[in-house]
C-alpha cells in the first residue's frame, strides 16, 4: 500500500453524532465530563486514544475550536500530528502543535499561512493547490515514515476520507446519549448520495470487535471493505 494504514477513531452518541450540538461552543470534551450518566464513563474513551497510532491527523477548524490557538505551549508528546488547514490556525496554534508533536505536518493550499513563517525543525508542510487527501496520505508515508494513522476529524473530512475509499478500520466509543438535531455533525457529514449508481461509495463495514465497557459505554471495530 503507497499510504499509510488509517484508522478512524471517534467518540460519538448512540445516534451518530460527534458533537452535543451544532454550536460551535458545544462540544464533547467539554460538555460530556458535566452531564451525569455520561462522564462516569467517559474516562475509558481517554484511555483507548492513548492506545492509537503514534500518528494522529486533524483539521485546523477543530482544533481552533479545541483552543490551540490560545492555549499555553504544552509539553512535547510521543505523537506526530498531521493538521489539514487552510485559515483556522494562527501562528500561535502552528508552535502549539510544534512544541507538542514529535513531527508536525500540515497540509494546507494557503500559500499565506502563517505555518510559512514559522521555523521549527519538526515542522513540515505539504503545499498543495488544491486538497488532495491521496497526495498527501502518499507523501505521509514516502517522505515521513508514517505507517500507520489514526483520523480524528470533523464529520466534513471524515467524509471525503470516506468516499474517497481512504479509510480502512473504523473504531468508534459509543456514549449512552441520544441527541438529534438535523444539524449536528455527525460521524459522516458532506454531500449526501443521491441516486442507486452511487451505492458503490457507501462504506461497508465488517464488525472485528464489539467490548460492552462500563457505564453503558461500547467499543465497536470494524474494517472497511471497499
Amino acid at each position: 500500500m503507497d499510504r499509510p494504514v488509517t484508522t478512524l477513531f471517534m467518540l460519538m452518541s448512540a445516534d451518530g453524532k460527534i458533537s452535543p450540538g451544532a454550536s460551535d461552543a458545544l462540544d464533547v470534551d467539554k460538555d460530556f465530563p458535566k452531564i451525569p450518566g455520561l462522564r462516569e464513563g467517559l474516562h475509558q474513551y481517554y484511555e483507548i486514544e492513548g492506545t492509537t497510532d503514534l500518528w494522529s491527523l486533524n483539521s485546523g477548524r477543530v482544533q481552533e475550536k479545541m483552543g490551540v490557538n490560545r492555549k499555553r505551549l504544552p509539553d512535547k508528546s510521543p505523537v506526530s500530528f498531521v493538521l489539514i488547514d487552510n485559515s483556522h490556525l494562527t501562528e500561535h496554534g502552528v508552535r502549539y502543535f510544534c512544541a507538542l508533536s514529535k513531527e508536525f505536518v500540515l497540509v494546507t493550499s494557503n500559500p499565506g499561512h502563517p505555518a510559512f513563517q514559522v521555523e521549527e525543525d519538526n515542522l513540515h508542510i505539504i503545499h498543495q493547490s488544491g486538497l488532495s487527501l491521496p497526495d498527501a496520505l502518499g507523501k505521509l508515508k514516502s517522505e515521513y515514515g508514517c505507517q500507520r494513522l489514526t483520523i480524528q476529524s470533523g464529520g466534513t473530512l471524515n467524509g471525503l476520507f470516506l468516499r474517497e475509499k481512504l479509510l480502512d478500520y473504523v473504531d468508534l466509543v459509543v456514549a449512552p446519549v441520544l441527541i438529534g438535531g438535523k444539524d449536528t455533525s455527525t460521524l459522516i457529514d458532506g454531500e449526501s448520495l443521491r441516486s442507486e449508481g452511487e451505492l458503490s461509495r457507501l462504506g461497508v463495514l465488517k464488525l472485528r470487535e464489539c467490548v460492552v465497557l462500563e457505564d453503558s459505554y461500547l467499543r465497536l471495530r470494524y474494517q472497511v471493505i471497499h
